[in-house]
């Protein structure tokens, strides 16, 4: 569909209205200092271990509590795997079953192969006909165009969480099997970022072994500005320290070509080009904003996000901020941290190739939480919402028949793009076979 963009605008920046100043994580009263608030929980193997049950305010507390959900959700889908593969052949088994790690652990060779992918998607002809999208020139271009054209029924609905599951999955099997690349999708824990600061991070310290680091630093920056219609108040993001073309790494020399659609600047403006879909060649830029990691996506932040919501509705709520509860989430506290062009554009924001690193670290947010209660989790009980940004306008319920289509990202080499949400609510059922270490 084409978005009229200046209404995609007014509820993109209607959805992020503060109705107060917004407290730091740690001083949520749905957090807890005491290391202590632990439950023991048996684990498959009849062993027992405890676990958090409220996120601590001390964040590097709250890491090693990050760390023990995390190890208890890997326990937790190993066992899942292993039962069904006893109980029928094929599908998702240990032995065909990826494992997804974070951005730092990788090995050199490994994090070079990864962006030498990317950088063939880049370099590769788009599939999408230009008749649809005529900017889209490269197979990056492909899920950028995709993300543009689906961003008002995939953000504030029933389906934002799978359906960037199978888009980030969907890019990793192109990676794959179009580039060939042989790992797996990595992700980027925003709790370390928060702890060492984005610039010295593995992740955009921008060495050949990163995923390229800042934009040229731009003086006099002002913050970006969020909300404000209706008479509601405003909330202030302060600038990072670059604001420019990215200069160092293996995307310094990428070109954005799809967008803006609503990009937030470093005066308090807005600006787009219209749908977004027109070719529009420019540089990659990047704003890194530590602070916001800091604020938004800090250890405290992810594991209450973890904790604290008990249904799906409060969970993916929470993950994007209520609207009016001074709070932007971890979705918004990671693209916001990266900020620049395409980073601070909800529409285009896949236009970084740290999007799906992002992403992916969304996803293993919402697995742990799943494997903490698999069977409804993962079922319709893990459904809620509607078809349409904060259901404006008026949309159906989103159901474990509604359909998942990613059109020309998907890899050519299957011949239905389309699932239902029933098939993507697991990471190792459906199309899926992969967890996360």
């Amino acid at each position: 569909m084409h978005l009229n963009a200046p209404l995609a605008i007014t509820l993109l920046l209607g959805a992020v209205v503060h109705a107060a100043p917004a407290p730091a994580p740690q001083d949520s009263a749905a957090t807890t200092s005491v290391a202590s608030e632990v439950t023991t929980t048996t684990l498959p193997d009849g062993a027992t271990t405890t676990l958090p049950v409220a996120a601590s305010t001390d964040t590097a507390v709250a890491s090693g509590q990050l760390d023990d959900l995390a190890a208890f959700a890997l326990t937790l889908a190993n066992s899942s795997v292993a039962a069904s593969s006893k109980q029928k052949r094929g599908g998702c088994t240990l032995a065909n079953l990826s494992i997804r790690r974070e951005w730092g652990t990788l090995s050199s060779a490994e994090r070079e192969a990864y962006t030498s992918a990317v950088n063939c998607l880049l370099a590769k002809n788009a599939n999408t006909p230009s008749s649809l999208i005529p900017g889209a020139k490269s197979r990056f271009d492909d899920f950028v165009g995709t993300h543009i054209n689906q961003t008002m029924t995939i953000h504030y609905t029933g389906t934002f969480l799978a359906w960037h599951r199978y888009f980030t999955w969907s890019y990793e099997q192109a990676l794959r099997n179009e580039c060939g690349y042989t790992g797996t999708q990595p992700y980027w824990n925003w709790a370390q970022t928060a702890q060492t600061g984005l610039e010295t991070s593995p992740i955009f310290d921008g060495s050949a072994t990163s995923m390229s680091g800042n934009g040229a630093q731009v003086s006099g920056e002002g913050d970006v500005v969020l909300g404000g219609g209706g008479g509601l108040p405003e909330i202030d993001l302060p600038p990072g320290t670059g604001g420019g073309c990215v200069t160092s790494g293996p995307f310094k020399n990428m070109s954005v070509n799809l967008g803006p659609v609503s990009l937030g600047l470093t005066n308090g403006s807005t600006i787009s080009n219209g749908d977004g879909l027109t070719y529009n060649p420019r540089c990659l830029k990047r704003d890194l904003t530590t602070a916001i990691n800091q604020r938004y996506a800090n250890a405290t932040s992810v594991v209450h996000q973890i904790l604290k919501p008990q249904e799906i509705y409060d969970f993916q709520m929470t993950m994007q901020g209520y609207p009016g509860s001074g709070d932007i989430g971890v979705h918004g506290g990671g693209h916001y941290s990266i900020g620049g062009d395409p980073g601070r554009d909800l529409f285009v924001s896949p236009g970084d190739p740290v999007f799906y690193l992002h992403h992916a670290m969304i996803d293993r947010t919402w697995w742990i939480w799943q494997l903490l209660d698999l069977k409804d989790r993962t079922g319709a009980a893990g459904i809620s919402g509607t078809g349409t940004f904060l259901n404006s306008p008026p949309s159906p319920n989103t159901t474990m028949d509604t359909p998942i289509d990613l059109g020309y990202a998907t890899s050519p080499i299957y011949a239905n793009p389309t699932y239902k949400m029933s098939d993507l609510l697991s990471t190792t059922s459906g199309p899926f076979c992969y967890i996360y270490l």
